[in-house]
C-alpha cells in the first residue's frame, strides 16, 4: 500500500466509526501527518473519550469543536486551525461526518429532513466549497485548475452505527481501503465518485 504524505490533515466527525478509526491509522501510518485536526460536535463530551485518550499520546493530534452545519462554528474552527498551522494550509482535508436517521418516507418529518440535508451536504459544501454527488463534479472544474483535487470516496457498507452490524466490511478493512486511494488519486480522478476499493462508481 502506498504511504499517504499528507502532512496537514483535518477530518471532520472523527470521534467514532471511520471517522476515528481514520485518526488511528493515520497516527499508526509510517509517515504520520505533522498535524491532524480531528473535529467533532463535542471533543468534550463522553463519546469522544477515545479521540481524547488518542491525543493525550500524540502531540500532532489536535481535537477542535465543530459542527458542520453551523457556519459561525466552521469559521472558529478554521481560525484555531490557520493559527496552528501558521500559513503552512491544509494538505488534506476529509469530509466525513454525516448522520443517518432511522426512518422512513411515511415516518419522517420536515424538521429531520432539514437537520440531515445540512449537515450531509450542506455541511460539506461549507467546508470545502465540494459537497457530494454532482457538487463534486462541478467543483472539480471549478478548482482543477489551481491543483485541487475534489473527489468523492464511497466507503461502503460498513459495521458502524450508521452502517449496523449486518455491513459487509470492517470499519479497519474499510479504512485501510481508502487510506490506500488517496496516495494515488490524480487529475484524471477528480470529480469521480471512487468506491473504497478506488474503483470508479458511475454518478
Amino acid at each position: 500500500m502506498a504511504a499517504l504524505r499528507a502532512r496537514t490533515v483535518l477530518l471532520t466527525g472523527s470521534n467514532r466509526g471511520i471517522g476515528l478509526e481514520l485518526v488511528k491509522q493515520l497516527l499508526g501510518g509510517p509517515r504520520p501527518p505533522t498535524w491532524i485536526f480531528a473535529t467533532c460536535r463535542d471533543p468534550e463530551g463522553p463519546r469522544a473519550q477515545e479521540l481524547r485518550d488518542l491525543a493525550s499520546r500524540h502531540p500532532n493530534l489536535v481535537l477542535v469543536k465543530l459542527d458542520v452545519a453551523n457556519p459561525s462554528a466552521i469559521a472558529d474552527a478554521a481560525k484555531i486551525v490557520e493559527g496552528k498551522l501558521n500559513g503552512v494550509g491544509l494538505n488534506l482535508l476529509i469530509n466525513n461526518a454525516g448522520i443517518y436517521a432511522q426512518v422512513s418516507l411515511e415516518t419522517v418529518d420536515s424538521d429531520e429532513m432539514i437537520r440531515t440535508y445540512k449537515t450531509n451536504a450542506v455541511g460539506p459544501l461549507l467546508m470545502a466549497q465540494a459537497a457530494l454527488n454532482m457538487l463534486t463534479k462541478c467543483q472539480a472544474l471549478t478548482y482543477g485548475e489551481a491543483g485541487i483535487l475534489c473527489v468523492a470516496l464511497h466507503p461502503g457498507w460498513v459495521k458502524t452505527d450508521m452502517g449496523t452490524q449486518e455491513a459487509d466490511l470492517t470499519v479497519d478493512t474499510s479504512v485501510r481501503g481508502l487510506l490506500s486511494v488517496l496516495p494515488v488519486l490524480s487529475e484524471k480522478h477528480s470529480g469521480n465518485l471512487l468506491n473504497w476499493e478506488g474503483k470508479v462508481i458511475p454518478w
